[in-house]
Formats: C-alpha cells, sequence, structure tokens
C-alpha cells in the first residue's frame, strides 16, 4: 500500500513530572532531533506543522490534586484531534511526533469522533509500560503520559476521560498493548478489563511480526485504528534517551517490524511516537536510529 504521509509536530511535555525541581522535560525537543535527521525527507512527507503546546508550569500542584496540567492538555488535546482529523481528511496518513504519551488522549479523541454507523475505532498500544495508573488503582495520579492508557479507555477524571462527552475514547475490548515487561504492576487488571496484552518474552516468542497480527485480531471488528509507539518499548541498550528506561525491552528490527505490519493495513489511520528525549542524547546517534526505524518499516 503506498500512503502520503503528512508529519505533524506534537511536542508537549505537559503529562510528565519534571526530572528534576524547577526543571522541564526535555521530550518537547523530540520533533525538532528527528527533523535534524531527516525525517520529512526520508519518508517524502507533507509537513503538517507543529501544534506548540501551552507551558509547563506545574505551579502549586501537590499529589491528591489529580492530574498536573489536566486543563492544558484537555484544550491540547482537543487541538490535536482537530489537526489529525484534517490530515486524515485531506487524504495522508498523519505521523505525530511527541512529546510524551499525553498526546495520545488527543489521538484518541480524533478516533472516537471518526467513530459512527460504520463502527467503532481501535488502538495497537506498543509502550515499555501498560500506562494504567488511575484512581482506582492508586494512591495518586499527577502525571498523564503514565496515565494515558486508563485515560483514554474512561478511566480517570472527567476532564480528561470525557472531553466533549466522549467517553471513553476506546472501549477495552477494542485495545492490544505489546511490549510491556513481564513485571509490569498492572498485568492483571489489564486481563480482567478486556484489554489484551503480551509482554516482551511473549512477543519474542511468537515472532514480532506475528504478534503485530495478533494484536491487530484482537481488535476485533473496527472501522479503523490507531497506533501508539513508545520509544520506551526498545531495551535501554539500545534506547536510554526516555524518562523512563526499563531493562527487558525489545529491538530496533522488532520495532521496525511491528510498525510495518501494523501500517501495512488499511484500517490503520495515523500512528504517534513518544516520550524520545534528546537531552539523553547529545550526539544524535538516537535520534538517527530512531529515523532509520520508521524509514525502513514505512517505506
Amino acid at each position: 500500500m503506498v500512503r502520503s504521509f503528512a508529519i505533524v509536530d506534537a511536542p508537549s511535555n505537559l503529562g510528565l513530572r519534571p526530572p528534576t525541581p524547577g526543571s522541564v522535560p526535555g521530550c518537547a525537543k523530540a520533533p525538532g532531533a528527528l527533523r535534524d535527521h531527516q525525517l520529512v525527507a526520508r519518508l517524502s512527507a507533507r509537513d503538517a506543522g507543529c501544534l506548540t503546546p501551552p507551558r509547563f508550569d506545574p505551579g502549586d500542584w501537590r499529589p491528591g490534586d489529580g492530574v498536573c496540567h489536566a486543563a492544558a492538555i484537555a484544550g491540547y488535546s482537543r487541538a490535536l484531534a482537530d489537526r489529525i482529523d484534517a490530515i486524515i481528511d485531506a487524504g495522508d496518513w498523519p505521523i505525530v511526533l511527541g512529546g510524551d504519551c499525553s498526546i495520545l488522549i488527543g489521538s484518541a479523541l480524533a478516533m472516537k469522533r471518526r467513530s459512527g454507523p460504520d463502527g467503532a475505532h481501535g488502538l495497537i498500544f506498543v509502550d515499555g509500560h501498560s500506562d494504567f495508573r488511575h484512581p482506582g488503582n492508586s494512591a495518586y495520579v499527577g502525571a498523564a503520559a503514565g496515565e494515558d492508557l486508563a485515560l483514554v479507555t474512561g478511566r480517570g477524571q472527567p476532564d480528561l476521560t470525557d472531553i466533549d462527552g466522549q467517553r471513553p475514547y476506546f472501549d477495552a475490548s477494542r485495545v492490544a498493548v505489546l511490549g510491556i515487561r513481564d513485571g509490569d504492576e498492572h498485568r492483571v487488571e489489564l486481563t480482567a478489563s478486556g484489554i489484551a496484552h503480551r509482554t516482551v518474552p511473549q512477543l519474542r516468542a511468537a515472532g514480532a511480526a506475528r504478534s503485530a497480527e495478533w494484536a491487530i485480531d484482537q481488535l476485533g471488528d473496527v472501522a479503523g485504528f490507531w497506533l501508539h509507539v513508545d520509544v520506551d518499548v526498545l531495551d535501554p541498550s539500545v534506547m536510554p534517551a526516555v524518562d523512563g528506561p526499563d531493562p527487558g525491552g525489545i529491538a530496533h528490527s522488532e520495532l521496525q517490524q511491528l510498525i510495518r505490519v501494523c501500517a501495512s493495513y488499511e484500517e490503520c489511520l495515523g500512528m504517534e511516537l513518544t516520550v524520545f528525549d534528546p537531552d539523553y542524547d547529545p550526539d544524535g546517534e538516537y535520534a538517527a536510529a530512531i529515523v532509520e526505524t520508521l524509514a525502513r518499516a514505512l517505506a
């Protein structure tokens, strides 16, 4: 299938905690770093611009106050959904460059808006973590990037789970998770919630390409689906430039296969890439590796 790509920057870091007191997460620099390695040219993509996020400013937020930056994230999510809708309506395939995982809320809202008589939309969630923290399983929430899967399946505070009355953006039965670690604390709850998932050892045992096919099968009969890719699914030996590197991840070649198979389906309406932090990549080698993986996967 020949696709016409459109790349849009979504450099929001609103879903993360400060790396150190008073500092700002560096993942907002990711789109620029990837563009510096010729991502737009490598994919012969249309430049769909940059959606500038609100300022990262926790202010007087304290644990127990709910999700930090919630109002700003909600507003940004609406704007991102508008941008994704416009790209798809123009006949292009959106590639959204984050930013942290909270940008999934905007992508999910765009998918929910497109659901209708022809059916609902699904989500393939490729991530090193389940991101399923919510008030029902944690004493405190606060960083939306660690809660995004819970939020887009309707678990959490209404100003983020029910934007424009669209809760839930994805039904749990139409979500498949790939690449979480064996020790993920929410694996049991994912199963109980009806969210299909494969850990890295399970993915590797079946093979990356077959695991991608399996994940798509788990979505059932959907009108379309979105692909979320958090680069912390990669092992820190090849991708340490993330905010939460955990050992036991996959290789670039496996991520390439996952993206290639998912994107080969006509029902795949677009993808996002999140959590790469150029502050941990002073020589640009990890940005170059991400661009190479995307270019090979989407060629």
